[in-house]
């Protein structure tokens, strides 16, 4: 349980420790805000942040023009998905062939996307953006034409140092270098701290996109155990670079993909520490950072980097505009390395959709959406989980994220998710394979499922009739 000095938080704790205490129970209404208001002295907008943190930990759940009510989430032991444990060395199974079969139809509209990470249009400002892109071809010298300097849109830059404020940076636009989209940020870190036939270590389950760039710059990946909650498993990490001879780490901190894990926050410090101590260069995607369904904005590796160790990188493609193409790289000590491979692969970054979002953030914008879609991926798992753990085979296990985009799931080991992806798009429904997400012969029977869809019942239909189709598999 949380404590704080903040009021809506204490009142928060309270309803909570009459949940888990059976004084609530499930299906139970909670008072309105207005009555809790008139009862206890507090204000509206204090009573509306303690629901919404209670709602956060997937305690109440909000019924539209009826209430709050108790969860059924929370009086449910959800079973977690068994930690993974990869054999510590740099075997390389070939993934292809799936990962272009899964997002070959990513633009189908008659097929139900739950393999895919990034927010439907629906959930978007595009209104807002399409002025902001009119206002900016008007500002822009050359109506944006026109390369921009290396480093990046100046605006873009003060705004994302700005940002930083909410997980702990100082930083100034000199510290930041803009790219286009997270995994190029990603892409000229690696190049600039690893040559081919270097290895590098990464968190199991990991991103395909990371494990595919890695394998296409020529480096052997070094998977780790990883807890499905906690993320990356510092003993096998501290064994690893102290035996090995490691070139980089890549990590995902915050709401990790696929397994939506989040690293304590003295974990992040202990390894930013241990790279420090070994030398070892930190990439960390922190992507999803700014999606947590919690009180506030988690804290990430780059928050405890006093040596510049530790870069940086991430966009809005999972929070406002997958396809303008905006990322950037806090390139710590490595600044001069980076700068000269975005200027060997990329020269530019996009003029005119930096400088959107760059005004995005300036006008205060950005964080209002962010507290619009936050509050509906928080529903969205919610929902996801109560439908899985009705609809589904029973010993299914399912991730319990504290943000992000993702649940990992884990179905009985008779279930082969390469073959289920074939059986699901015959229903049109598109599913990602667990076995995208590792170099090795493991999570054959687990599957990530993406809760950035807007919620309807066709929705809710389509997670049911996978819970059927797994339930026959297993029959």
């Amino acid at each position: 349980m949380k404590h704080s000095n903040y009021l809506y938080l204490q009142f928060a704790d309270v309803i909570e420790k009459q949940i888990k205490s059976g004084l609530l129970n499930v299906g139970d209404k909670l008072p309105s805000i207005r009555e809790v208001c008139a009862e206890t002295g507090y204000s509206m907008s204090t009573v509306s942040k303690a629901y919404y943190e209670i709602e956060s930990r997937s305690l109440i759940e909000s019924r539209p023009q009826s209430g709050y009510y108790v969860s059924n989430v929370s009086a449910r032991v959800i079973p977690e998905p068994t930690a993974s444990s990869p054999i510590l060395t740099t075997q390389n199974i070939e993934r292809e062939d799936l990962i272009d079969l899964v997002y070959g139809n990513m633009t189908d509209k008659n097929v139900t996307m739950l393999s895919l990470g990034f927010p439907s249009n629906e959930l978007l400002p595009i209104a807002k953006l399409n002025k902001g892109m009119v206002q900016a071809m008007r500002q822009l010298p050359n109506s944006g034409t026109s390369y921009e300097e290396i480093q990046g849109n100046v605006n873009l830059r003060k705004e994302i140092a700005r940002w930083s404020f909410a997980w702990g940076g100082s930083l100034t636009e000199d510290d930041i270098i803009t790219t286009p989209g997270c995994v190029s940020a990603i892409s000229h870190c690696l190049m600039a701290v690893t040559k081919p036939g270097d290895t590098i270590i990464t968190e199991s389950p990991a991103y395909f996109g990371v494990l595919q760039l890695a394998k296409s710059l020529g480096l052997y990946v070094m998977e780790l155990p990883t807890n499905i909650t906690t993320g990356i498993e510092l003993d096998a990490l501290k064994k690893a670079i102290s035996t090995k001879k490691i070139k980089a780490c890549v990590l995902m901190s915050n709401f990790s993909n696929p397994s939506g894990s989040m690293m304590p926050n003295e974990h992040k410090e202990e390894t930013v520490r241990l790279m420090e101590l070994y030398n070892i260069p930190l990439i960390e995607d922190d992507i999803h950072g700014d999606l947590y369904f919690g009180s506030g904005r988690p804290s990430n590796c780059k928050t405890y980097d006093q040596s510049g160790i530790v870069m940086c990188c991430s966009s809005v493609s999972k929070t406002l505009a997958p396809g303008y193409r905006v990322g950037w790289a806090i390139p710590g000590k490595f600044k001069k390395e980076i700068l000269r491979t975005k200027l060997y692969h990329t020269i530019s970054s996009p003029t005119i959709t930096h400088e959107v979002v760059g005004d995005f953030l300036k006008n205060g914008r950005y964080e209002n959406h962010l507290r619009k879609i936050r509050q509906i991926l928080n529903h969205n798992c919610n929902n996801y989980i109560n439908i899985i753990l009705e609809s589904f085979p029973k010993g299914t296990k399912v991730s319990q994220p504290q943000g992000g985009f993702f649940l990992w799931i884990e179905l009985d080991k008779k279930i082969d998710t390469a073959q289920f992806y074939h059986l699901a798009m015959k229903h049109n429904i598109s599913i990602a394979p667990g076995r995208i997400f590792s170099f090795q012969d493991q999570f054959s029977n687990c599957m990530r499922l993406s809760f950035g869809l807007p919620w309807t019942n066709e929705l809710r239909k389509s997670i049911q009739t996978l819970g059927k189709l797994a339930t026959q598999q297993t029959l």
